[in-house]
């Protein structure tokens, strides 16, 4: 279990609440069966020149000393049960947009795959259930390099997922799991670092690294909000009133919008993942910008209001 006291060293918690968390799963998921065989439909939503569907890649479990590290007893219970979960889990959602701009088609995040809880790795069905041919996705922008984002760049059997895209990842998230001896500095990550390098670089040839401020394509611009990775970015789309998909800077409905101080247990720089979550959610409070949340109930749009010296998650139908 994490200890309240956990700060910047993640090894041994974020290592056992992995490999427990994942041990547990597959008899949790058949115990549970939501339905997920069955092909989840996309939910579209509209945002100036672009169009968004956000498509489910079916739902991680996570601990409550993940979710909260920082709460006590009480208030991991209380969230717990707000999230709709049971002794100390809660089921959370995947949500991957597909932005259509023009000719091109933008997946942000890949989901698991094969990679990761055997509750998720839903994409690929739901892509092809709604007629989307994965080999006409243009561009792959991934937030950050964890399994529940990466994990579905390669097919079971080997091969891209999304054959003919060009992908898209931060200069530094790239230099971070790349480099040498990323665990070295975080020993926590570990059991992520195989799974980063194969996902990397297996699309090394057509990968496109990334800088804050710069355009995947006009109109849809890279923020960098490291702090859960080195180099997660988010993203941000031009017209309306504005559009933050936030990847997993901002990762739970209730901990992240009413504990902004709170940290994450999967965060690899707690103190920065926190100060990160702190600009971000304030900037959508203070412009009343949309947001779409990764983990967030699906289909994950909402808006932040303020309440009291926190926020509160008000999603969006």
């Amino acid at each position: 279990m994490l200890h309240p006291a956990y700060h910047r060293e993640p090894s041994p918690i974020a290592r056992r609440a992995f490999l427990a968390g994942t041990a547990a799963l597959t008899v949790a998921a058949g115990a549970l069966d939501i339905g997920l065989s069955v092909a989840a439909p996309p939910r579209r939503f509209g945002h100036g020149d672009f169009q968004i569907d956000v498509f489910s890649d079916g739902f991680i479990t996570l601990s409550d000393a993940i979710i909260a590290p920082d709460a006590g007893p009480s208030e991991r219970a209380d969230i717990i049960r707000r999230l709709g979960g049971r002794a100390g889990m809660a089921d959370i959602p995947v949500n991957i947009p597909l932005i259509r701009a023009g000719q091109a088609l933008i997946l942000v995040d890949t989901g698991s795959g094969d990679k990761f809880q055997p509750s998720a790795g839903r994409l690929r069905d739901n892509l092809r259930a709604a007629g989307v041919d994965p080999a006409a996705i243009t561009h792959v922008v991934l937030t950050h390099a964890h399994p529940d984002h990466s994990g579905g760049v390669v097919l079971p059997g080997g091969g891209l997922c999304f054959p003919n895209a060009s992908y898209h990842v931060s200069a530094a998230e790239w230099d971070f799991w790349m480099g040498p001896d990323p665990d070295a500095r975080y020993p926590g990550l570990r059991d992520f670092v195989p799974g980063a390098k194969r996902d990397l670089g297996a699309v090394a040839d057509r990968l496109v690294r990334l800088k804050d401020g710069d355009e995947v394509v006009m109109g849809l611009r890279v923020l960098a909000t490291p702090g859960h990775t080195p180099g997660h970015i988010s993203l941000e789309l031009a017209g309306d009133d504005g559009l933050l998909i936030t990847g997993d800077a901002i990762t739970n409905v209730v901990a992240s919008f009413e504990h902004p101080g709170w940290r994450f247990g999967f965060d690899t720089d707690q103190d920065q993942g926190v100060a990160t979550r702190r600009r971000l959610i304030d900037r959508a409070a203070t412009e009343k910008l949309r947001m779409l949340g990764y983990h967030w109930t699906a289909p994950g749009f909402a808006i932040a209001e303020r309440h009291g010296s926190a926020y509160r998650h008000v999603a969006l139908a």
